[in-house]
């Protein structure tokens, strides 16, 4: 197998913008089918990148012989019966993030894909980018010295009305949570992947600006097994974005004033200087090339379903402080 064969489960914008490009365009993939709820579109997505076969049904797809992986591109309440189905079908998994509405859920996914067996492997793609993977090699060089203290900040505005596709994410039962549930979740796993385990989390959480049934703002304070601290806030309620990252250590600091960007400032006793690390073409596209490699090569993909599972044990551990100190997930502060 030179290839893999991938059906793509779901083709909204990120997977029309992010995802369809990447399995379209890698040498090592295959893009065969879509499916959609709604037949027409399926087809009409599948037509727009080139896939032979599209689906209105997701149940179906995953039995077709013709294909060997499938990408998860849904909302997060589907996570878990899709991985579930498709791992008892004898594909491959590859599924958005967060893994899960729950850590139970996490492990009911792992428990499908060990029993198959077929990879499993969760779309945190961030981790590849080159700033991220350039910030990790300074980190262990030493030229920062001792890490004490890394921030990240992940601010948008999201008031969707409505009609909008995704108010789903503002539904606990569908989203699992807030903005620390919906890109939080990148960013606790891009300092697992720098720092190693996290020992403890901590956190708070609030609906000052939103009367909702999620957090539209939250903030974490993690520790890890290292020694270091880090902080992560997330909000759905600043009018100025932000995708920041700032590395502290006793020797300098690494400075990443916006993660998709790619440019970095670091600084050190004998002053400072800015590298350039521009992400690939398809952002998704390292996370799916190596998701490939894995199943072609028989080995475990760069973040498999033990990570995916980690992230989600740490938000429920920030999760379920707040709520036992309010009495409910979105009691504000």
């Amino acid at each position: 197998m030179a290839t893999v064969r991938w059906g793509l489960i779901g083709a909204g914008d990120i997977a029309r913008k992010r995802i369809a490009p990447a399995l379209r365009d890698l040498p090592n993939c295959e893009l065969i089918s879509v499916s959609r709820s709604r037949s027409e579109l399926a087809k009409e997505f599948a037509d727009e990148f080139g896939a032979r076969k599209w689906y209105g049904d997701w149940s179906e797809q995953i039995n077709d012989d013709e294909i060997d992986a499938v990408y998860i591109a849904t909302p997060v309440y589907w996570h878990a019966e899709q991985t579930i189905a498709a791992a008892e079908a004898g594909k491959h998994v590859l599924c958005e993030k967060p893994m899960a509405l729950t850590v139970d859920e996490c492990d009911e996914m792992m428990a499908a894909c060990r029993a198959n067996p077929v990879k499993l492997g969760i779309a945190y793609y961030r981790r590849f980018y080159p700033c991220v993977v350039r910030a990790k090699e300074i980190i262990a060089s030493g030229e920062i010295g001792e890490v004490s203290l890394a921030q990240i900040n992940a601010f948008e505005f999201f008031d969707p009305p409505e009609n909008d596709s995704r108010r789903w994410l503002l539904d606990p039962e569908k989203s699992g949570g807030g903005p620390m549930m919906d890109f939080g979740c990148h960013r606790i796993e891009i300092l697992m992947y720098m720092f190693g385990k996290i020992n403890e989390a901590k956190g708070t959480i609030s609906t000052a600006t939103f009367k909702r049934e999620v957090e539209d703002t939250a903030a974490a304070l993690l520790r890890f097994e290292a020694g270091c601290c880090a902080t992560v806030t997330v909000t759905h309620a600043a009018a100025e974005p932000r995708d920041t990252l700032q590395i502290y250590g006793t020797k300098g600091s690494i400075h990443v004033p916006v993660l998709n960007a790619g440019e970095m400032t670091i600084v050190e006793s004998g002053g400072s200087r800015v590298e350039t690390r521009p992400n690939a073409a398809h952002i998704h596209a390292p996370l799916i090339s190596d998701f490939a490699d894995a199943v072609l090569q028989n080995r475990e993909p760069a973040v498999g379903g033990n990570m995916g599972r980690e992230v989600n044990a740490v938000i429920e551990q920030i999760y379920d402080q707040c709520t036992r100190r309010h009495g409910t997930l979105t009691t504000s502060s």
